[in-house]
């Protein structure tokens, strides 16, 4: 029998990205891997081409609620968060697994309604489930993998200085959505609903590598958490620009009912799914993407010239 590891620091000393580059150190690659862990998705040769495939879980409790979400809506928001990382490879999803474990005492129509909304979300790629897998579980744990197509896969790494960031998507609304559900209220409905459904820009990723983008993720952490791994690992300097970002009224609204800077909102929440991307200065940028941002030369993310004053989003573990 062996005995467990008591050595070293916890996963929660860690944290999720130096959990990862600990777990890409061991694992190590093949002549099959073209780009393993720690981009939005992996991309791998066959014999016959290339794909690329991600996995992301949902848990209840830290993912979603069932007293704010119907099982429809948690089945969209499982397939979105995964279809948003092919996305963010500038691929389009084909093909997902779902694994599903619940407590037996869970009503089988609540799983059967969450997958019909899953099946929803990836027809708007025209996506769908070809197999999973079933357990018992004291709460509801929603893992997915996702497969795709990505003719010019676009990594976190190519971003170069003088480069122009730019964003596709809306900012800020799921991150007001949760802060509004938390305080027990319903509205606005615009922000509350994109906490429980995200609406990623699916045509933007393929739009943005069509026209050349050098480095793309989506925004899943909050955009200077999600913007600080593009930076690192392209090591480059970004910096934002305040004025150029589009608040969503509904933000701007809860902004102003809870005492909170919208921008914060913006610049650090969640679960929003939007992408974002550099691209040449000389690049025409695609309809939909909003210029907010430079790269030069240097490290790490800062707004109007400043390091951000505060967490720049979420981080598990912690």
């Amino acid at each position: 029998m062996t005995s467990q590891a008591s050595d070293g620091p916890t996963i929660g000393e860690l944290g999720e990205f130096g959990l990862i580059a600990q777990v890409q150190a061991q694992i190590g690659g093949n002549r099959h891997v073209l780009l393993g862990p720690g981009d939005d998705a992996a991309h791998v040769s066959t014999n016959d081409g290339t794909f690329v495939v991600s996995t992301d879980l949902l848990v209840e409790g830290r993912h979603f609620r069932r007293d704010w979400s119907s099982a429809h809506e948690v089945g969209r928001k499982a397939a979105a968060s995964n279809l948003s990382d092919i996305n963010a490879m500038g691929g389009v999803a084909t093909a997902l697994t779902l694994g599903f474990g619940a407590p037996a005492d869970l009503p089988a129509e609540w799983a059967l309604e969450m997958v019909r909304g899953f099946e929803l979300e990836c027809s708007h790629v025209g996506a769908h489930i070809v197999g999973g897998d079933v357990t018992a579980s004291d709460a509801i744990i929603i893992a997915v993998t996702a497969m795709g197509d990505a003719p010019r896969p676009v990594r976190r790494s190519g971003a170069l200085p003088g480069d122009v960031v730019a964003y596709a998507g809306d900012l800020g609304l799921a991150a007001a959505g949760f802060a509004t559900l938390s305080r027990g209220f319903r509205s606005p409905k615009a922000a509350v609903e994109a906490h429980k459904v995200p609406h990623p820009p699916y045509a933007a990723g393929p739009q943005a590598a069509g026209a050349g983008a050098t480095a793309m993720t989506d925004i899943s952490d909050g955009l200077l958490a999600d913007l600080g791994h593009i930076a690192e690992a392209s090591g480059v300097a970004i910096d934002l620009d305040s004025t150029a970002f589009v608040i969503p009224e509904a933000v701007a609204t809860v902004g102003e009912a809870l005492g909170r800077k919208a921008l914060d909102f913006v610049l650090t929440g969640g679960d929003s799914y939007a992408l974002v991307a550099t691209f040449s200065s000389e690049t025409n940028l695609p309809s939909g993407w909003t210029a907010v941002g430079r790269v030069s030369d240097g490290e790490g993310v800062t707004v109007d010239g400043q390091p951000y004053d505060g967490p720049e989003g979420h981080q598990h573990f912690r």
